[in-house]
């Protein structure tokens, strides 16, 4: 039996226990809460994740749409950037699956027979690692620029409720990129 068959056979077990892991980078209650919630609309986090979890296998397994794969990835690097997470913990999840792979190959067949096929398994899930920090980079680099903007904002606010704000044919707008002459 290859790879791909030993995984496919074990990809339910595979998904759960990887999400199991992923959820436990999460406080206790929180993690708790992402575990047992399992509907889209009360738990959209757990949710999302899960599906992006079992799609990121799907493709690995049977690459189909490099897009689909970027869309996956982008899916929970978007939501650990938005928590906060830093790099290292919120791209941890794809050295994970890495673990989950060799434990499960480890408990169905050994590793003879394997072992050069999850080398190259391990090298795909390793090039996913240098585009999800990209994604995770584009994400945080987004979230500051909103809040820059509105910081910018809520100064020009309270500068023009303050009546502080100057008459003059410069006119500051903090949806543009600062003063323009009249």
């Amino acid at each position: 039996m290859n790879l791909k068959e030993l995984l496919s056979n074990r990809k339910e077990t595979i998904i759960n226990k990887w999400f199991d892991l992923i959820i436990d980078s999460y406080p206790p209650d929180t993690a708790h809460f992402l575990r047992t919630q399992k509907n889209q609309f009360t738990n959209p986090v757990g949710h999302t994740i899960h599906n992006a979890i079992e799609g990121i296998l799907d493709e690995l397994l049977e690459p189909s749409d490099s897009a689909k794969l970027t869309s996956h990835l982008d899916s929970i690097i978007r939501i650990r950037a938005i928590q906060g997470f830093t790099p290292s913990v919120a791209l941890n999840f794809l050295f994970l699956l890495k673990k989950v792979v060799r434990d499960e190959i480890q408990a169905e067949a050994g590793m003879n027979g394997v072992a050069e096929e999850l080398l190259g398994f391990e090298s795909q899930v390793d090039g996913l690692l240098k585009e999800s920090f990209d994604i995770y980079m584009a994400c945080r680099e987004k979230l500051y620029e909103l809040s820059a903007n509105e910081a910018r904002n809520m100064t020009y606010r309270l500068l023009e409720s303050a009546n502080l704000l100057k008459d003059s044919s410069e006119t500051f707008h903090p949806e543009g990129d600062g003063f323009d002459s009249g």
